[in-house]
Parts: C-alpha cells; structure tokens; sequence
C-alpha cells in the first residue's frame, strides 16, 4: 500500500512487452493493485499499467470520477482492475483526441483511437470482464493496454503540429493537468 515511482518515457523498462497473470487471488496481485490504485490517484491519473511503476505483469486500472482534474469534462469511467486484456476493434471507424500520460509529463498529443471496442480479460480474482464500450472509456481503455505492449501515445501521434507542452498548448490549464 504504497505510493510508487511512476517510470518517465525514456525508461527502457517502459518498451517491454509484459508477461501474463498466471496467478490470481494472491497477496502479491492484490499488493500490486494497491499500490497501482493508490499511485493512480496521487497522480490524479484515470489510469496506470503495471508497466509504469516498474512491474513487467500484464495488468492494468482505470477508472475516473467526475473530480479529476485531469479530465474534468470526461465521463465517468467505471474503476476497474484488468489482468490480461484482450482488445477488440468493433469497427474501424476512429476518434481523433488529446491524450496525456503519467509516464510522458506535461505533454499533451492528439491520438486516434478506435471508437467503439469490445475489451476482456480477468480481474484479480481470475473473474471474467467482458465489456463493449465507445468513446472516453474505450480511449483509456486502449492507452493503458499500449503500456503492456511497450507503447507509449506519442508512438501513435500521427500529426506533430498536434503535440507538444500541454502550457503552451493549453495555457491557464489547472497546472494538475499537465501529465
């Protein structure tokens, strides 16, 4: 029950490809949760991968209220643990959107993201989500599942005029915002 280091993008550890829960219901996993949730809400951050706090497991949180002041205007996100998700496009329809990450501080970049994407996978317990979501939800949905694939968003940014200090792109922004 810690909160812990969140790894900054140039951290080699940050490009590796995490392994597979195979052990759910232990002490380990659920310390791991902890210690995610409580670094995700330090953060103020609508989610976090394992990935950025160091640990190699392919094992994700999100989930946001309507007080982060990151994402004021975003809809609520329901807090959810996932352990070895799998993502499924539902079309290839896009949604084109500012991102930040915890892990790239004070940027801020457009990305597309499939709009409209059926996630599953299992919680730490080993029970199964299975869930057809759109919009905000399927964009952290898909942000925090590239931190178990190595990528960070700016990897997706396809427009570079469209990124860059979140105080020079969004002056006046809450200063809590620029991660």
């Amino acid at each position: 029950m810690a909160v812990r280091e969140i790894l900054k993008m140039g951290d080699a550890r940050l490009l590796r490809v995490a392994q597979p829960v195979v052990n759910f219901d232990t002490d380990e996993l659920h310390l791991l949760v902890t210690d995610l949730l409580d670094t995700m809400h330090a953060a103020h951050g609508a989610g976090l991968a394992a990935p950025q706090i160091g640990v190699d497991l392919r094992v994700v949180i999100f989930g946001s209220g309507q007080l982060n002041p990151r994402y004021p205007d975003a809809p609520v996100v329901p807090r959810t643990v996932l352990c070895n998700p799998v993502i499924t496009p539902l079309s290839d329809e896009e949604e084109q959107d500012w991102e930040g990450c915890l892990s790239v501080p004070g940027m801020r970049g457009v990305v597309p993201r499939w709009r409209r994407i059926r996630y599953q996978g299992v919680d730490q317990y080993g029970d199964a989500i299975d869930r057809t979501v759109e919009g905000f939800h399927a964009r952290v949905v898909q942000h925090e599942c590239d931190h178990l694939d190595g990528k960070l968003y700016p990897m997706r940014v396809r427009d570079f005029t469209r990124f860059g200090y979140t105080e020079v792109l969004f002056p006046g922004l809450d200063p809590k915002a620029d991660d």
